[in-house]
């Protein structure tokens, strides 16, 4: 059977950032036991239909999933391991944000069974931080990161970079103090401007500016230099580890592996039979849980993928990849070969740039490559 990893989403949070995207609401009060009995249910109905799969991770995202009770992430622990049939040690994680009030809960989760903390810190200074939106200061996220150290065997921390104003100079050094801070991963974003956010409109009118392409790559360049003097090395466009301590679950998006998501807009891709399914959960928080008291599930979309469109999301996810797509499994995973599934003009330009390198058993990005990504896959992708 398909190995599965499992993402629970809690769409909850004390403020909305205005760079966000994500499928996140803003309640004066939140129904805990609501919630989390509405994701219990979900979880059951969705493991009815998969069956006993090997379960290799399991992913509590958001939203703030650390506005959770502990109990409730234990419950739901507990019933995924009961549900399926868990690798040895199923890596179990669990995002949260570094103000003191959810610092004080993370020895609750750990007790609750999460192994892996992953930390929104995104800056370690005040201004930039308030700048986007966040809730806590720089000292706070150091307490934190900290706390995390002593509580967790691995955890991971987000930053944003190709902030307005930044400059090289000072994003090298604030990169020196988080990787001192590091343990064994680092997530490294670029800001990007997306649509019907508060930074968009911002962007929009000119009263944001974010630095030029030319500052962004060299931004990108000094972030790998500086990672690698700690010995995290890129192994995805946009994250660092140790090796062997790679996000086991994202690895599952990105080698186009089985993830059923449970929770408010939740996504996944599950084999049922010959068919590999998108499933989507209904957005909004209230209607989500009145959909799974009445039906015992929230879906919004349960649809066949057929190969063509298996091929596009496999290179959309593989390419972020170092170790890029193995021929193989791409063929085995969508029904189409790797190279038709390219554009084959593309393929030889960027095999000549540079951009990609191709052998018998795998298609790779560059670093070169990587920094293009974005571009390479419209033009590479059929």
């Amino acid at each position: 059977m398909e190995p599965l990893a499992l993402y629970i989403h809690w769409p909850f949070c004390l403020a909305k950032c205005p760079y966000c995207d994500f499928n996140s609401h803003v309640r004066a009060r939140i129904d805990q036991a609501r919630f989390a009995a509405c994701l219990r249910a979900e979880l059951a109905w969705e493991a009815a239909r998969l069956g006993r799969r090997p379960l290799v991770s399991i992913f509590f995202g958001g939203g703030t999933p650390s506005l959770m009770d502990p109990a409730t992430v234990a419950a739901l622990i507990a019933d995924a391991r009961r549900l399926f049939a868990p690798v040895a040690e199923p890596e179990i994680t669990l995002e949260a944000n570094p103000t003191s009030v959810e610092a004080g809960r993370l020895a609750g989760f750990r007790d609750a069974g999460v192994n892996r903390l992953s930390l929104g810190v995104q800056a370690l200074d005040d201004v930039s931080l308030a700048a986007l939106g966040r809730k806590h200061s720089a000292p706070e996220a150091i307490v934190a990161l900290e706390t995390a150290r002593a509580l967790f065997p691995r955890f991971s921390f987000d930053l944003i970079t190709a902030r307005p104003g930044q400059t090289l100079a000072a994003w090298r050094a604030e990169l020196r103090r988080a990787l001192a801070l590091a343990a064994d991963h680092l997530s490294l974003y670029q800001l990007t401007i997306e649509p019907g956010t508060g930074f968009e409109a911002l962007h929009r009118t000119g009263r944001l500016v974010l630095p030029d392409d030319d500052t962004a790559a060299a931004l990108y360049d000094a972030t790998g230099e500086e990672a690698a003097r700690f010995g995290l090395l890129a192994y995805e466009v946009s994250n660092y580890a140790r090796p062997g301590s790679e996000s086991r679950h994202n690895l599952q998006y990105w080698r186009y592996g089985d993830y059923a998501g449970i929770g408010p807009g939740a996504h996944g891709r599950v084999t049922l039979g010959d068919n590999l399914l998108a499933t989507r959960r209904h957005r909004a928080p209230e209607p989500w849980a009145e959909l799974v008291e009445h039906h015992g599930h929230g879906s919004s979309e349960d649809a066949p993928l057929a190969p063509p469109d298996r091929a596009r999301e496999a290179l959309l996810m593989g390419l972020r990849l170092s170790e890029g797509i193995d021929a193989a499994r791409f063929a085995q995973r969508t029904g189409i070969g790797l190279d038709a599934a390219l554009d084959p003009g593309t393929l030889a330009r960027a095999l000549e740039e540079g951009y990609l390198v191709r052998d018998a058993a795998a298609l790779r990005a560059t670093p070169d490559g990587r920094k293009r990504l974005d571009a390479l896959l419209a033009a590479l992708v059929l």
